[in-house]
């Protein structure tokens, strides 16, 4: 019965809120286009985006970026594709999922978000809601977002136009948990609007959602999320380093202690991507802005960035051992992409494994079946080779947890040193006894 009763409701809130929604979703990338794809099962949705290739492909049915498949964009009927602000001017709903990195000192770049509220801005009309997805610090919708949208089109914020926040919970690669089936934080600039965001959300997300009081504490909310994952992988970067000192395997540690049931199941390893890789960095950034000196989380961020240094070190380490020659020798890293399984190359780590080798005078080859090579060499200038060698390699490097060399298994993979070399573990993909280190 109260099945029944709640799937009646989910109706009437649709039916409520769906003749009158226009939704446009501003890009398309890893957060934008799962989000507009459900939109648009139910509602008039554009997907906004001005990369004129991404719109192309997308019109064609391909997602480069394999987190939607062919026939689930074939499934949102109601969505449409454009790189024309024009086709988005009906809208009343705007969804911002644009990127938001950090720059070369590890600073906040608002520059994808500045420019999209910009455009957002010169279309905006009276009674609109911009929602805000991209990761930021506390304060930024309100502090940076709202004043431009108010300059840019005359109107004034919750009086014209109103605002909210739900940050996004994409985790790239991952098909258990997709958008839907992840509770969705929400919020909005007023306790009417903020009903409303969540109605909306409520329509599309199964698992349900939660209104944050206010959107700084959304903000807040998702900010620390990865800083959180951040700082426990920075500590057990730490503990392997301290067990490698004292030669004790560290997967063995975290085996036996992950007996206990409440011990946090981390491990080690390099830290990249777009998310818990950069989102320490926007928090630590407002914490210093307000006065206040982050110590650990800057600390965690320290270890973290430091450990394809290690790596590197260690494997020239091991090289010395064997009297490998390391002037112009052969390394192959197995891997590229910040993570397993996925394509994504955002802010991967593996890149200053591929710097400090070639500072020490190596010949990288990098080997991902995972990557584009055309957008390897546009964004890394890197040439993947399509196979590795046989015997070609001084030492490999297995960098990323792809099923795919799992697949290979330890002998094919093997098979590509030279007669004497060094294999280096960063993923505990293969036993201890057949590697000669691991992180």
């Amino acid at each position: 019965m109260l099945k029944i009763l709640l799937i009646g409701i989910k109706n009437f809130i649709k039916s409520m809120i769906k003749d009158n929604l226009k939704i446009a979703i501003i890009g398309l990338g890893y957060v934008g286009l799962p989000l507009a794809v459900e939109f648009g099962k139910a509602y008039n949705t554009t997907g906004f985006d001005i990369n004129k290739s991404r719109i192309k492909e997308l019109k064609q049915g391909d997602d480069i970026t394999l987190e939607v498949t062919k026939e689930e964009l074939k499934n949102s009927k109601k969505l449409a594709y454009s790189g024309n602000l024009d086709d988005i001017k009906s809208c009343n709903i705007f969804i911002v999922t644009v990127p938001t990195p950090i720059d070369a000192a590890n600073k906040p770049d608002l520059r994808p978000l500045i420019e999209a509220t910009k455009s957002v801005s010169n279309i905006l009309k009276v009674n609109d809601i911009v929602i805000y997805e991209s990761t930021v610090y506390p304060g930024a919708t309100e502090e940076i977002c709202v004043p431009i949208l108010e300059e840019c089109s005359g109107l004034k914020f919750n009086l014209d136009f109103f605002c909210g926040y739900s940050p996004e919970r994409i985790n790239p690669g991952d098909k258990q948990h997709k958008i839907t089936s992840i509770k969705k934080i929400t919020s909005g600039s007023t306790p009417k609007i903020a009903d409303k965001i969540d109605k909306i959300y409520q329509s599309i997300i199964p698992a349900g959602t939660y209104k944050a009081q206010s959107i700084k504490i959304a903000e807040a909310a998702k900010v620390i999320e990865n800083t959180q994952r951040d700082v426990n992988i920075a500590l057990i970067n730490e503990l392997a380093l301290i067990f490698n000192k004292l030669e004790i395997d560290t997967e063995a540690v975290l085996k036996a202690a992950e007996t206990k049931w409440n011990f946090l199941p981390f491990k080690p390893g390099l830290v990249g991507g777009h998310c818990i890789g950069v989102d320490p960095y926007y928090l630590t950034y407002k914490a210093q802005e307000v006065g206040f000196n982050p110590e650990m989380i800057l600390a965690g961020r320290k270890v973290n960035d430091s450990m394809a240094i290690y790596v590197v070190d260690k494997v020239i380490e091991l090289m010395n051992k064997k009297n490998i020659s390391l002037f112009n020798s052969n390394i192959l890293i197995l891997g590229l992409t910040f993570k397993e399984n996925c394509p994504d190359l955002r802010n991967t780590k593996v890149i200053d494994l591929i710097n400090g080798f070639q500072k020490a005078n190596c010949n990288v080859d990098v080997y991902d079946p995972w990557v584009n090579n055309d957008e390897a060499t546009s964004k890394y200038k890197i040439n993947m080779v399509e196979n590795p060698v046989n015997g070609k390699y001084s030492a490999i490097v297995l960098a990323v947890a792809h099923d795919v060399f799992l697949k290979l298994k330890i002998e094919k993979v093997r098979a590509f040193g030279q007669d004497d070399f060094v294999l280096y573990d960063i993923k505990y993909l293969f036993d201890e006894k057949d590697v000669d280190g691991r992180i």
